[in-house]
């Protein structure tokens, strides 16, 4: 299965999970009447939009570049990240503002065993799902499924809580005949909420940052300057060294300054070894090389590495 066909199928395959989630808690839910379970219905409404979101994300960056986009379409993903980090904002947002009411105005729960155990199915669904989207997001680069990754990743932690708040007002109710213990279902509503306002910002940094073309990871970039300087004495050094990246695709650019007594096909060469070995290194680069003559007279020791190598 080729990287296309992987990431869309894991990207369909949170669709349908996140789905069968949303009936299913909504159901239960509304039956016992837990504001904490309805809500991670609506947090699970949330991730099935934001799969949906993904899924075509993932289905538009793999489209070539064309005459209109002629750096690709590999922002979609990134913009696709940012879109669902500000979902979960508003989910969060409408968790607290139900828990709050619950809180002013507490109900009995009825049967909440029944909630206890759709959170248990929730949380081991979407265990599975994220494991599955990770895996390929991170073999394949993809922001989109990343995020759709870390929005079940959230839901599993929230389920978990929730399952927990449920749990106790059964076995409290059942220990202590007559105490009431319906405080702490709006409770773990809330802890749903910071939970998921955690993640959202996470996202958010990660996803919209690529959208304003920040430099590629230290790491990375820090490996393009060694690689450089190490080439010394082949070149005389570099400068304007900029980075980038789009979605999957990583974008370098980069001047080279060359001995003035090269021929174009040497100084080309040069060139194409060197935005090979880049690209070897960093998976979906795009090198741009331009050579400059070195000038002794002319050159600026502070902006151009390795210059004065011998």
């Amino acid at each position: 299965m080729n990287v296309q066909k992987r990431k869309t199928a894991v990207a369909t395959l949170s669709v349908v999970s996140n789905s069968f989630l949303v009936v299913s808690k909504l159901v239960v839910g509304v039956a016992i009447g837990s504001v904490s379970v309805i809500s991670e219905a609506i947090h699970s409404g949330v991730d099935l939009l934001a799969a949906g979101i993904a899924l075509f994300a993932v289905k538009t960056s793999g489209k070539p570049s064309d005459e209109s986009h002629p750096y690709g379409h590999g922002k979609i993903e990134n913009l696709s990240g940012t879109i669902e980090a500000l979902l979960i904002f508003l989910a969060a947002a409408w968790i607290v503002w139900e828990a709050v009411k619950k809180l002013i105005h507490p109900h009995a729960l009825d049967n909440s065993a029944w909630g206890v155990g759709v959170m248990f199915v929730s949380s081991v669904v979407n265990v599975v799902v994220s494991r599955m989207l990770f895996k390929v997001g991170k073999e394949t680069d993809s922001m989109a499924l990343q995020a759709d990754a870390w929005h079940l990743r959230t839901d599993v932690w929230t389920s978990a809580g929730v399952m927990g708040g449920l749990a106790l007002i059964w076995l409290g109710e059942e220990v202590f005949e007559g105490v009431h213990f319906h405080w702490i279902d709006p409770l773990a509503a809330i802890c749903v909420a910071l939970l998921i306002v955690r993640a959202a910002w996470k996202l958010t940094l990660q996803s919209g940052r690529d959208l304003l073309d920040y430099t590629l990871p230290a790491g990375e970039e820090k490996w393009i300057r060694d690689y450089l300087d190490g080439l010394v004495p082949k070149i005389r050094g570099f400068h304007d060294l900029k980075t980038r990246k789009s979605g999957a695709d990583r974008f370098v650019e980069v001047h080279l300054v060359m001995e003035p007594r090269m021929t174009v096909l040497e100084s080309h060469a040069m060139g194409d070894e060197i935005s090979d070995a880049i690209r070897s290194r960093l998976d979906n680069a795009q090198v741009t090389v331009h050579v400059d003559p070195y000038d002794d007279s002319e050159a600026d020791h502070a902006s151009i590495h390795a210059s004065n190598a011998s």
